[in-house]
């Protein structure tokens, strides 16, 4: 498959990565015109959200433990100097446990609610006109692969994140630099989580989505780091989840070269269009 003839840039980067960014907005405001699915969206996501707070808040119970583990080379400092290499270490765990939690959360969330979200996404796609050469996939099956999936993208996510967790005690690009890494890595394996549904109904698996996404990775980087952002927020991740696989819907039609600009037919299963 030519995937740069798929998702070929038409605007600069800056412009394709505000236009991915708007793809969420957009992917909001499809969800929270249709209260149904907005009840059905933010279950499975409160259900991870209780589990994912429990252990941040854990993690935050025991990062002083956590901080004095991982620099035993600070035992014979001096007290302030010390103290301030745990607090650093500290931040850093907080930080790496953050970007892992946002991830992996996504993971599980998306585990949990796989049947309410690929109703959500599937109504999006009905709106624009369905999805060309539908795939028929069993529950179990497409689970399977779901989890697969997810459990490379999370391996992944934590071979980055060790780097950036080292360079977090580097003084300055710590805490300048490494978040802003953090952000545009995160939002990439975001991206290509949350467009899983729109391409297992097309039959494309993981490497045939990153692929895509590649082909015009700012507009992918601009939802993902758009929907990492929202995540960071307190309970951001429990509301948004709904509208972001909305978001990721239209991605994925957009990165396949098919519309988004209006609905071009009626829903195939005669149910009412998504307004939006």
């Amino acid at each position: 498959m030519d995937v740069s003839s798929i998702a070929r840039p038409v605007t600069g980067s800056l412009g394709r990565f505000l236009s991915g960014a708007g793809l969420l907005l957009r992917g909001l405001g499809l969800y929270v015109r249709n209260p149904g699915l907005m009840l059905l969206g933010v279950i499975p996501a409160l259900i991870s959200g209780v589990l994912f707070l429990g252990a941040f808040a854990t993690l935050v119970w025991f990062v002083d433990d956590l901080a004095a583990l991982v620099t035993p080379f600070a035992d014979d400092w001096s007290g302030t100097v010390r103290s301030l290499a745990r607090v650093i270490a500290g931040v850093a765990i907080l930080g790496i446990g953050g970007l892992v939690g946002v991830l992996t959360f996504t993971a599980v969330t998306l585990v949990i609610g796989d049947p309410f979200y690929e109703k959500i996404s599937e109504r999006v796609e009905e709106r624009y006109g369905g999805t060309p050469n539908a795939v028929e996939v069993p529950f179990w099956p497409s689970l399977r692969r779901s989890l697969a999936d997810s459990a490379r993208l999370v391996a992944l996510s934590l071979l980055v994140g060790i780097p950036l967790f080292v360079a977090g005690f580097i003084p300055v690009v710590g805490q300048t630099v490494v978040p802003v890494i953090g952000a545009a890595v995160g939002g990439w394996f975001l991206a290509v989580e949350l467009v899983g549904a729109p391409f297992y109904r097309r039959g494309m698996r993981l490497p045939q989505r990153r692929a895509i996404l590649k082909a015009d990775r700012p507009t992918a980087l601009g939802f993902g780091v758009a929907v990492f952002l929202c995540f960071l927020i307190p309970l951001g991740a429990v509301l948004i989840m709904p509208a972001a696989v909305a978001g990721a819907a239209l991605l994925a039609r957009r990165s396949l070269g098919q519309s988004i600009d209006g609905p071009l037919s009626a829903p195939k299963s005669g149910r009412p269009a998504v307004e939006g």
